[in-house]
Protein backbone atom coordinates (compact mmCIF):
# COMPACT_ATOMS: atom_id res chain seq x y z
CA UNK A 1 0.00 0.00 0.00
CA UNK A 2 0.99 3.64 -0.72
CA UNK A 3 0.67 6.23 1.73
CA UNK A 4 -0.11 9.87 0.58
CA UNK A 5 3.76 10.54 2.09
CA UNK A 6 4.60 8.60 -1.02
CA UNK A 7 2.55 9.83 -3.73
CA UNK A 8 4.37 13.61 -2.80
CA UNK A 9 7.99 11.51 -3.18
CA UNK A 10 6.82 11.18 -6.76
CA UNK A 11 5.12 14.23 -7.29
CA UNK A 12 7.26 15.23 -10.66
CA UNK A 13 5.86 12.33 -11.61
CA UNK A 14 1.84 13.34 -11.32
CA UNK A 15 2.47 16.22 -12.82
CA UNK A 16 4.08 14.88 -16.62
CA UNK A 17 1.34 12.85 -16.76
CA UNK A 18 -0.91 14.94 -16.22
CA UNK A 19 0.72 17.80 -18.53
CA UNK A 20 0.50 14.76 -21.55
CA UNK A 21 -3.53 14.14 -20.28
CA UNK A 22 -4.52 18.25 -20.87
CA UNK A 23 -5.24 19.33 -24.15
CA UNK A 24 -3.43 21.60 -25.85
CA UNK A 25 -3.86 25.39 -25.96
CA UNK A 26 -4.58 26.72 -29.23
CA UNK A 27 -2.57 29.47 -30.96
CA UNK A 28 -3.83 32.63 -31.15
CA UNK A 29 -5.56 33.37 -34.37
CA UNK A 30 -3.43 36.63 -36.15
CA UNK A 31 -4.43 38.45 -38.70
CA UNK A 32 -2.75 37.79 -41.84
CA UNK A 33 0.11 39.51 -43.05
CA UNK A 34 0.05 41.63 -46.54
CA UNK A 35 2.76 39.53 -48.20
CA UNK A 36 0.79 35.94 -47.58
CA UNK A 37 -2.49 38.22 -48.94
CA UNK A 38 -0.26 38.57 -52.45
CA UNK A 39 0.82 35.42 -52.37
CA UNK A 40 -2.38 34.10 -52.37
CA UNK A 41 -3.71 36.79 -54.97
CA UNK A 42 -0.81 35.61 -57.15
CA UNK A 43 -1.60 32.04 -56.81
CA UNK A 44 -5.44 32.44 -57.92
CA UNK A 45 -3.77 34.82 -60.54
CA UNK A 46 -1.73 32.89 -62.16
CA UNK A 47 -3.96 29.55 -61.72
CA UNK A 48 -6.94 31.34 -63.67
CA UNK A 49 -4.19 32.60 -66.44
CA UNK A 50 -3.41 28.83 -66.68
CA UNK A 51 -6.88 27.59 -67.22
CA UNK A 52 -7.28 30.38 -70.04
CA UNK A 53 -4.53 29.39 -71.88
CA UNK A 54 -5.35 25.79 -71.65
CA UNK A 55 -9.32 26.37 -71.99
CA UNK A 56 -8.91 23.98 -75.19
CA UNK A 57 -8.01 20.89 -72.87
CA UNK A 58 -11.62 21.06 -71.83
CA UNK A 59 -13.51 21.31 -75.35
CA UNK A 60 -14.15 18.53 -77.50
CA UNK A 61 -11.73 17.66 -80.70
CA UNK A 62 -12.35 19.82 -83.84
CA UNK A 63 -13.39 17.77 -86.65
CA UNK A 64 -11.48 19.07 -89.53
CA UNK A 65 -12.68 18.06 -93.34
CA UNK A 66 -11.41 18.29 -96.43
CA UNK A 67 -12.93 17.63 -99.91
CA UNK A 68 -10.99 17.48 -103.34
CA UNK A 69 -12.34 16.14 -106.71
CA UNK A 70 -11.21 13.38 -108.94
CA UNK A 71 -11.54 12.64 -112.38
CA UNK A 72 -13.24 9.23 -112.75
CA UNK A 73 -11.52 6.40 -114.48
CA UNK A 74 -12.50 3.28 -116.19
CA UNK A 75 -10.98 0.26 -114.73
CA UNK A 76 -7.70 -0.69 -116.15
CA UNK A 77 -9.10 -4.46 -117.19
CA UNK A 78 -12.84 -3.65 -117.32
CA UNK A 79 -14.40 -2.63 -120.29
CA UNK A 80 -17.07 -0.12 -119.00
CA UNK A 81 -16.71 3.16 -119.60
CA UNK A 82 -18.00 6.19 -116.89
CA UNK A 83 -21.44 6.70 -116.27
CA UNK A 84 -22.74 9.19 -118.64
CA UNK A 85 -25.52 10.78 -116.16
CA UNK A 86 -22.57 12.52 -114.41
CA UNK A 87 -21.87 16.13 -114.96
CA UNK A 88 -19.08 16.27 -112.01
CA UNK A 89 -15.90 14.73 -111.39
CA UNK A 90 -16.02 12.46 -108.09
CA UNK A 91 -15.69 14.14 -104.56
CA UNK A 92 -13.41 12.30 -101.99
CA UNK A 93 -14.30 13.69 -98.58
CA UNK A 94 -11.49 13.27 -96.16
CA UNK A 95 -11.07 13.54 -92.23
CA UNK A 96 -7.65 14.35 -89.76
CA UNK A 97 -8.95 11.28 -87.79
CA UNK A 98 -10.84 8.25 -87.97
CA UNK A 99 -14.36 8.94 -87.07
CA UNK A 100 -17.67 6.45 -86.63
CA UNK A 101 -20.63 8.70 -87.97
CA UNK A 102 -23.64 8.58 -86.65
CA UNK A 103 -25.30 11.04 -89.03
CA UNK A 104 -24.33 12.17 -92.88
CA UNK A 105 -26.07 14.87 -95.20
CA UNK A 106 -25.27 17.11 -98.05
CA UNK A 107 -27.49 20.12 -99.06
CA UNK A 108 -27.33 22.51 -101.48
CA UNK A 109 -26.38 25.84 -99.59
CA UNK A 110 -29.19 27.87 -101.48
CA UNK A 111 -31.92 25.72 -100.10
CA UNK A 112 -30.42 26.23 -96.62
CA UNK A 113 -30.38 29.80 -97.12
CA UNK A 114 -34.08 30.12 -97.94
CA UNK A 115 -35.39 26.80 -96.50
CA UNK A 116 -36.02 27.04 -93.09
CA UNK A 117 -36.41 22.58 -93.20
CA UNK A 118 -33.85 22.16 -96.75
CA UNK A 119 -34.16 19.08 -98.12
CA UNK A 120 -31.17 16.78 -98.68
CA UNK A 121 -29.81 15.48 -101.48
CA UNK A 122 -27.73 12.71 -99.63
CA UNK A 123 -29.09 11.72 -96.14
CA UNK A 124 -27.79 8.73 -94.25
CA UNK A 125 -27.85 7.47 -90.89
CA UNK A 126 -25.68 4.66 -88.23
CA UNK A 127 -27.79 1.55 -88.50
CA UNK A 128 -26.56 0.15 -85.25
CA UNK A 129 -22.60 0.66 -85.21
CA UNK A 130 -20.60 2.46 -87.80
CA UNK A 131 -17.65 1.83 -89.04
CA UNK A 132 -14.49 4.35 -88.82
CA UNK A 133 -13.40 5.67 -91.57
CA UNK A 134 -11.09 8.55 -93.00
CA UNK A 135 -12.33 9.30 -95.83
CA UNK A 136 -15.22 8.33 -98.62
CA UNK A 137 -16.59 9.65 -102.50
CA UNK A 138 -19.99 11.15 -102.89
CA UNK A 139 -22.70 8.74 -103.16
CA UNK A 140 -20.20 5.79 -101.92
CA UNK A 141 -21.96 2.91 -99.85
CA UNK A 142 -20.52 3.46 -96.39
CA UNK A 143 -20.37 0.18 -94.14
CA UNK A 144 -22.65 0.66 -91.32
CA UNK A 145 -24.63 3.63 -92.40
CA UNK A 146 -28.04 3.17 -94.36
CA UNK A 147 -30.17 6.24 -96.14
CA UNK A 148 -33.02 7.92 -93.61
CA UNK A 149 -35.21 7.21 -96.22
CA UNK A 150 -35.37 3.60 -96.80
CA UNK A 151 -34.32 2.72 -100.24
CA UNK A 152 -33.62 6.47 -101.19
CA UNK A 153 -30.26 7.27 -103.76
CA UNK A 154 -28.11 10.78 -103.51
CA UNK A 155 -29.16 12.81 -106.52
CA UNK A 156 -26.50 13.84 -108.84
CA UNK A 157 -24.27 16.44 -107.92
CA UNK A 158 -23.94 19.74 -109.86
CA UNK A 159 -21.28 21.53 -111.02
CA UNK A 160 -20.16 25.22 -109.71
CA UNK A 161 -23.01 24.54 -107.35
CA UNK A 162 -21.98 25.35 -103.06
CA UNK A 163 -23.41 22.12 -101.12
CA UNK A 164 -22.66 21.80 -97.82
CA UNK A 165 -21.69 18.51 -95.95
CA UNK A 166 -23.00 17.88 -92.60
CA UNK A 167 -21.30 14.85 -90.41
CA UNK A 168 -22.08 14.00 -86.90
CA UNK A 169 -20.33 11.68 -84.64
CA UNK A 170 -20.96 10.57 -80.51
CA UNK A 171 -18.36 13.48 -79.73
CA UNK A 172 -19.70 16.51 -82.30
CA UNK A 173 -20.66 18.28 -85.39
CA UNK A 174 -18.56 19.72 -88.13
CA UNK A 175 -19.78 21.33 -91.44
CA UNK A 176 -17.91 21.63 -95.04
CA UNK A 177 -18.64 23.88 -97.59
CA UNK A 178 -17.41 22.27 -101.41
CA UNK A 179 -18.48 23.19 -105.36
CA UNK A 180 -17.57 19.81 -107.08
CA UNK A 181 -15.76 20.36 -110.65
CA UNK A 182 -17.45 19.65 -114.16
CA UNK A 183 -16.45 16.68 -115.41
CA UNK A 184 -13.19 16.29 -116.78
CA UNK A 185 -13.42 15.25 -120.42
Amino acid sequence: MTTAGALDAHSSFSVIALEYARPHQRQPLTLMTMKQWMLIALVVALGGLSLYLNKDWFAGDIIQIHHRSRPARAGFFRRSKRPGDLATDAVVFGFDQKLKLTSLKVIPVSEIETNKYPHPIWDLVAASNSVPITEFAYGMRIPGMQPRVPGATPDPLEPSVKYRLLIETKGGKAEHDFVPNPLTP
